[in-house]
């Protein structure tokens, strides 16, 4: 075959998809009979010698001919754009890249996006029982089956007979079940099923199962598919827990490639190409094939009308095939689409769908920016009168890293704009002078601070350690928790309105609808991610725009603070004060139990102290504060009689926690029994063994935060983690990463690729959309590249009102469903 040939087909079909396409699909309503002119030049081309990249395509562009005449105008039109891309391919010329997606007028954009919300239940195959089914996968309407992709892709291109099967390497083989049956294996038992066809048998293998779902399950001649890894086992080959689907008896007798009849309609969606595999939930238990008939009923209907207004010159820039064919490639894979980018999550049709969803976060995020710049707040007058005064009763010296963090924060408060800083830094880095010298420059100004915490005892603990200092200047500061008596309340309420309290400390008490600010000009926030969106914007009410500094005690890792945050300048503490012991952590099991106890005492003889702390999990709490109270009272009677054991707990009054942690810092007390209410923010210098209880039950970030309540002094400190079996590979994965780094921003970064940002954050409680499809580990380059063009835009618009913009602006308004007007908030 001549190359001349196949570029004469393809010239001939391309001419009437030019004269379709042209002004903007003026001419599309008068074409008639594409579809079987398109099916003349494709039978042409089937002719021909060519290899088998090219045949590939040419069978990607006959499904896509199939029923054009039948569709309606939106559809054709993005169907048109499919085939030219196709013929682009098949020319492989290097031109321009092909337009996002046809747009739509501002009608058709509306309709599409009403029905784009009909029920799942009018889907062909659902109805009203399956779609409550469905809702447990949070699939209520045809939009949120369009984002639910498949879990992994398999390639089915090529069926196997069992003599054909190459050990070591992923299969899919086609059989009838021979015998099933439960078989004795190393004193447990497994279930085997002996599957045949005219080469040969292959035992598919379960070691973990439901005796009575699989013996129910499994009957003599059913027909089966399987895929997985072909193993040997005494000269007989194995799939061990084989990904696997029951064959109806109507569907074809032999694997492609084999002699018998064609597979049809129904059947190529299952076999002879790459096929999707669906996460499954109660109800839908082994049900792929029909998961994957409603998911192609969907997509063939509804995937012409995603459109979401990206700019065309930001779509050929990214080299971004259309919304439209990504949802279709990401559910029904074109033949010579690459399987590994596929299940990687990063073929051209992820891509697409995870570049949008980015792009979006971020033009919400740099809306919010440009919102901040635009406002009018306060240019606070800094004289540092106080923040002198105190750097000279403090007993040490700021560290650089703390130095520039404040200079940056003191810029920002005399710029006549709102201040929206985020300030991290690692455990014991010294936030918290930062924070307060950041409050008295605003006190210097005539206006006063609010501190809010996330729990009483920080808030406490915060106000402990300011309140002496605040008091040295001349200045009051209050705490505020919901713990009060009304009488106390109504008191600071009015000290508070009149300006007489200047720092403010409290939990959410402080954006109560009672509390009046004479002038409120800066609010801290302390441990960002515990607080809601919506409170934050409450307690930023409570002033005519004050300054926001945000404050966390978790590390964020990079990626995901510029993210997350990408509305708010981000400052690093990264220095810990000079001085500062060394922390070994270790991790024992329980029957080592007393090699911990032993290690403690060994501290506590030094004259040291120590920390043992327990989980406490809300739904059992009062299981867990017994277990607490039960091992305070076991450390002291039979373990350690000699030294003085105190316990300490959420459920405590205010005064009695006060009385403990004092008793504790005077070391009246030597081992601190605690529940997770210590996890932040208590200083005790003197304190150098941390014991945590049931360590596979903590997260990450809290295993680390728990440490951090040691090595405050500058003798090295010991966290010693026990943990009880079984425990998971995530838990054991998080017990290796806290041996190996005390490094906050690394451990940071594993919480990241462990739990993933949705978990670590949780979008509800950060007011972003939600996340269907990026994953912020695997896509961080696509993240910059979005970000890149959001803020681009942006700055040329500021407020999306170029009509261009118009369809991107409605898309943003839905994806931030009205978290938009919280514009200034981090």
């Amino acid at each position: 075959m001549s190359q001349s040939e196949i570029d004469e087909i393809l010239e001939a079909m391309e001419k009437p998809l030019r004269y379709a396409s042209g002004h903007d699909f003026a001419n599309l309503k008068t074409l008639k009979g594409l579809e079987s002119y398109l099916a003349h030049w494709l039978d042409r081309a089937a002719a021909l010698s060519v290899s088998p990249r090219s045949q590939s395509l040419l069978q990607s562009l006959r499904l896509r001919a199939q029923g054009f005449d039948l569709l309606d105008l939106a559809e054709k039109k993005a169907r048109i754009l499919e085939v030219q891309k196709i013929i682009h391919d098949l020319k492989g010329e290097d031109e321009a890249p092909l337009p996002c997606q046809p747009w739509p007028t501002q009608e058709e954009f509306r309709q599409s996006r009403k029905d784009l919300q009909t029920s799942i239940q009018f889907i062909k195959g659902v109805g009203p029982r399956l779609s409550e089914v469905l809702k447990k996968k949070n699939i209520v309407t045809v939009e949120d089956a369009l984002y639910f992709l498949p879990r992994l892709y398999q390639d089915r291109r090529q069926i196997k007979t069992i003599s054909q099967l190459a050990v070591g390497k992923i299969e899919t083989v086609m059989g009838t079940v021979l015998q099933a049956d439960m078989t004795p294996y190393r004193r447990r038992r497994t279930f085997e099923l002996t599957i045949g066809d005219e080469t040969g048998t292959l035992i598919a293998k379960w070691f973990n199962f439901n005796p009575r779902f699989m013996k129910g399950r499994f009957k003599k001649g059913m027909r089966l598919i399987l895929f997985g890894e072909v193993r040997l086992y005494q000269f007989q080959k194995e799939i061990h827990h084989p990904e696997l689907e029951i064959i109806e008896e109507e569907e074809p007798q032999t694997p492609d490639g084999n002699e018998g009849s064609p597979p049809g309609k129904e059947e190529s969606l299952h076999f002879g190409r790459i096929v999707p595999v669906y996460s499954e939930t109660e109800g839908l238990y082994q049900r792929q094939r029909l998961i994957r008939r409603i998911m192609k009923n969907t997509v063939d209907l509804f995937a012409a009308k995603e459109f979401s207004g990206i700019p065309e010159e930001i779509c050929r820039r990214q080299n971004l095939i259309p919304l439209s064919e990504a949802f279709r490639r990401a559910h029904y894979p074109d033949a010579g689409d690459d399987l590994a980018l596929l299940n990687e999550g990063k073929s051209p049709a992820h891509r697409r769908l995870v570049f949008d969803e980015l792009f979006f976060l971020e033009l919400g995020l740099a809306l919010r920016r440009s919102g901040t710049l635009m406002e009018k707040g306060i240019s606070f007058l800094v004289s540092h009168r106080h923040t002198c005064r105190l750097r000279e009763i403090l007993p040490f010296s700021l560290t650089p890293a703390q130095e520039r963090v404040l200079a940056e924060i003191e810029a920002d408060m005399r710029r006549p704009h709102p201040m929206n800083r985020l300030l991290q830094g690692d455990v014991g880095s010294g936030k918290t002078i930062v924070a307060l010298l950041s409050g008295l420059m605003a006190v210097e100004g005539g206006f006063q601070v609010a501190l809010m915490a996330p729990t009483e005892i920080l808030a406490e603990q915060h106000y402990f350690n300011i309140r002496p200092l605040v008091e040295k200047l001349g200045l009051l500061a209050a705490l505020l928790t919901s713990s009060l008596k009304k009488s106390e309340k109504e008191t600071f309420y009015a000290r508070i309105r009149t300006g007489e309290i200047h720092v403010v400390i409290g939990t959410h008490a402080i954006i109560q609808e009672t509390v009046e600010f004479h002038r409120l000009g800066l609010a801290i926030i302390d441990e960002q991610h515990k607080f809601g969106v919506l409170q934050r914007a409450t307690l930023k009410k409570k002033g005519t725009n004050p300054d926001v500094l945000v404050m966390t005690a978790t590390p964020i890792p990079r990626t995901l603070a510029m993210t997350l945050y990408g509305d708010l300048e981000v400052s690093v503490i990264d220095q810990l004060p000079p001085g500062r012991g060394s922390i070994t952590t270790r991790v024992f099991n329980e029957k080592e139990r007393f090699r911990v106890y032993r290690l403690m005492r060994e501290e506590i003889a030094k004259g040291k102290q120590a920390y043992v702390v327990y989980p406490l999990v809300e739904e059992s709490e009062r299981l867990d504060l017994k277990d607490a109270t039960q091992m305070a009272k076991n450390l002291q009677r039979d373990i350690f009689p000699e030294f003085k054991v105190g316990l300490i707990h959420g459920r405590m009054k205010s005064e009695e926690k006060e009385a403990i942690m004092a008793d504790f810092k005077a070391r009246r007390i030597h081992i601190l029994v605690s529940t997770i209410v210590i996890e932040v923010g208590i200083d005790v210098p003197n304190a150098s063994v941390m014991v945590i209880e049931h360590a596979e039950r903590f997260g990450l970030s809290q295993l680390h935060q728990l440490r951090g309540r040691v090595g405050r002094g500058k003798d090295p400190s010991q966290c010693l983690l026990i943990a009880q079996y079984p425990r998971s590979e995530e838990a054991e994965r998080r017990l290796r990463v806290m041996e190996q780094t005390t490094d906050g921003f690394k451990i940071a970064e594993e919480d990241l690729a462990i739990r993933g940002p949705g978990e670590l954050m949780g979008t509800q409680q950060s007011g972003l959309p939600d996340f269907r499809v990026a994953n912020f580990a695997r896509d961080i380059q696509l993240l910059n590249e979005a970000r890149k063009e959001a803020f681009g835009i942006i700055s040329c618009d500021p407020i999306l009102s170029m009509p261009e913009h118009f369809f991107m602006k409605e898309t943003l308004k839905e994806r931030w469903k009205g978290r938009l007007e919280l514009a200034t908030i981090g």
